[in-house]
């Protein structure tokens, strides 16, 4: 990859991994764009490492909301270990669908869909409701359809959340602290698989610049979109991401039909 489609696809991820508009889908999408093969194995590494730049925008601004005890600590994990085991299940599965852009595309329409009756169905969620065994594990259920491409784990989080009675403030930001183990684990599996395959190993030493370069600019950028986004969901609520799901995945869709590469 040029450093000019390292910075824009790191710049997507950014601004969309804690949106429930799909970062992976729009990384797919952009890399189709911009000629980037999405198969290759160092593309589906980077997809996946450039995570890394997004938590630690995550421990920046909730560093202190962190150090809430051990309770705490265990429902994260109750949340995380439904992902982690499907994860391992389905690798190979999940693998073959991550160049798939008709996929995605239907999937941000579906969840476009379901974004603009959110608010009507748990939008009314009393404030002072807190995050339980029960929730977090149903939370963490829910976090596993973002294994599709397309569906958004931060989507999917907070629907689960709001389902399970927060309200929309505390089930982004319960999503937030679910993303640090959860995307920690998948960017350090896939690391640790690169490490162990020599030719990985090697291709990935002559890329560390493209992947240190990401992972910053990943960073900063989602350092700025997390506190756009908390702002305006507690004013606005998730339509207007709804109406942009559903543009986008019909454009994508549309663009395919007429003979685009459409993957």
């Amino acid at each position: 990859m040029t450093t000019l489609q390292t910075v824009i696809i790191a710049v997507v991820e950014g601004l969309t991994e804690f949106l429930p508009v799909s970062s992976t889908g729009h990384m797919i999408i952009v890399q189709k764009l911009m000629g980037v093969d999405s198969s290759l194995d160092f593309v589906k590494a980077f997809t996946v490492n450039i995570q890394f730049g997004a938590i630690l925008s995550v421990l920046v601004l909730y560093g202190r909301r962190f150090l809430q005890g051990r309770d705490f600590y265990w429902k994260l994990l109750l949340a995380f270990l439904p992902a982690a085991v499907a994860g391992l299940l389905l690798e190979a599965v999940i693998d073959r669908l991550l160049d798939r852009v008709w996929l995605v595309a239907v999937m941000l329409v579906a969840g476009g869909v379901l974004m603009l009756k959110v608010d009507a169905w748990f939008g009314r969620a009393d404030e002072r409701q807190d995050v339980d065994w029960k929730r977090a594990l149903l939370i963490g259920c829910s976090q596993c359809a973002a294994m599709i491409p397309g569906v958004s784990r931060s989507m999917a989080t907070i629907v689960g959340g709001m389902a399970a009675g927060l309200s929309r403030q505390q089930a982004a930001e319960f999503s937030f602290f679910l993303a640090v183990p959860t995307m920690a684990a998948a960017s350090g599996y896939k690391l640790l698989k690169i490490l162990t395959d020599p030719a990985l190993a090697s291709a990935l030493t002559d890329n560390l610049t493209t992947l240190l370069l990401g992972n910053v600019v990943a960073f900063l950028v989602a350092l700025a979109a997390i506190r756009l986004f908390i702002g305006f969901l507690t004013k606005h609520g998730f339509k207007a991401f709804g109406y942009y799901r559903i543009a986008v995945g019909l454009l994508i869709l549309a663009f395919g039909f007429w003979g685009g590469k459409g993957g």
